[in-house]
Parts: C-alpha cells; sequence; structure tokens
C-alpha cells in the first residue's frame, strides 16, 4: 500500500507492507511473533534536512489489552526501554523513520489486535510538544479458536479516526498538544 502526502510543500510517500512473520529472526523478533503479522512502513519524501523529521504515533487495540479490546491504548513497544522517563507520544521519531512492528505472543488463544500507524511532525521552531498528523492506516491480525491466524487488510485512516483519540492522547500526555488530522486520504 502507498500513501500520499504533501509537508513543507514537497510530496511524498508511506510505503507499508504487512505480511505474516516466518523467520522472526531476520526481524529481531522474539520467538511468539511467528505466525503474527509483521509490519513496516518507510517514508519517501522529496524534502530535505530538518524537514525530514517525522514521528509514528502508534494506537493499538486488541482483546488482550489493559481496556479488553474496547478501546485503543498507546502501542507499549519500548524494545529497548529507553522511553520510560522521557513520555513521549511517539513510538519512532527522527529523520524519515521507518515503523517497524512485529507482535508477539507466547500463547495462541483466541485474539483480535489491530493497530493504527499515524505518521506525523512537530514544529521545528517554536513548541516542540505538538503533534500534526499527515495520514495514518490500519492493520492487524486475528487468531481463531482453533489458533488459524488471519491478516486484516491494510486501510487508510480518516481524520475521525484520528480525532477520537485526541481525548485519550491529552490524557496520556498532559504536556503534549495534539492537533486535528488535516488531510484524509482518499
Amino acid at each position: 500500500m502507498e500513501i500520499p502526502f504533501s509537508y513543507h510543500e514537497h510530496k511524498g510517500c508511506v510505503v507499508v507492507s504487512v505480511e505474516q512473520t516466518i523467520a522472526h529472526t531476520s526481524l529481531g523478533a522474539r520467538d511468539g511473533a511467528v505466525g503474527l503479522a509483521n509490519c513496516t512502513a518507510t517514508i519517501e519524501y522529496a524534502g530535505r534536512g530538518y524537514q525530514q523529521l517525522f514521528g509514528w504515533v502508534q494506537f493499538v487495540r486488541s482483546t488482550d489489552n489493559t481496556f479488553q479490546g474496547r478501546q485503543f491504548e498507546m502501542d507499549p513497544f519500548d524494545p529497548f526501554g529507553l522511553y520510560e522517563r522521557a513520555p513521549s507520544p511517539y513510538c519512532w521519531y527522527g529523520i524519515l523513520p521507518t515503523l517497524l512492528d512485529a507482535p508477539s505472543r507466547d500463547e495462541r488463544v483466541p485474539l483480535d489486535w489491530i493497530a493504527h500507524s499515524c505518521l506525523a511532525e512537530s514544529p521545528l521552531r517554536g513548541d516542540r510538544r505538538v503533534v500534526t498528523p499527515l495520514l495514518g492506516f490500519s492493520w492487524g491480525f486475528h487468531v481463531a479458536d482453533d489458533g488459524n491466524i488471519t491478516l486484516d487488510p491494510t486501510a487508510s485512516l480518516r481524520a475521525a479516526d484520528w480525532a477520537s483519540q485526541l481525548p485519550y492522547l491529552s490524557q496520556c500526555y498532559p504536556e503534549w498538544h495534539f492537533t486535528e488530522m488535516s488531510v484524509t486520504p482518499d
């Protein structure tokens, strides 16, 4: 899937690939990732230098999360323990950061798991703790009663999908400001 966007008068796109995890070690993933979905989203963008600073915000709704699948929550992904004392809504941030996620579960029990992944920017000057989403997409998987795993098709998110998370984001990150998604993908 390719999702176009524009930012600072330059065009770009995000290339999303979601596939079943076969060789978990090649991804650096845990053993429990085998058979589940993994997602890689790369950014192609004509801007240069600091204009290439972006971040990924990811929400997960899972029947085994804190809310038992009733609502999305921030993705708890922090493989290196880097963000425990530096609260940030971004799971990845930097120059053209690649989003990579390969969820794992040690047990194969019935499970519905869906992620909303959003590419966002923060201002280069002034208050940097502002998050403006440029685009978003959903992806996920289901583990059936018999252990069979199916992957969800990727789909673009609408501005309303992001807007529905604004109260939760403000609660989780009170020192940050979150704006509405200005562009709704086709």
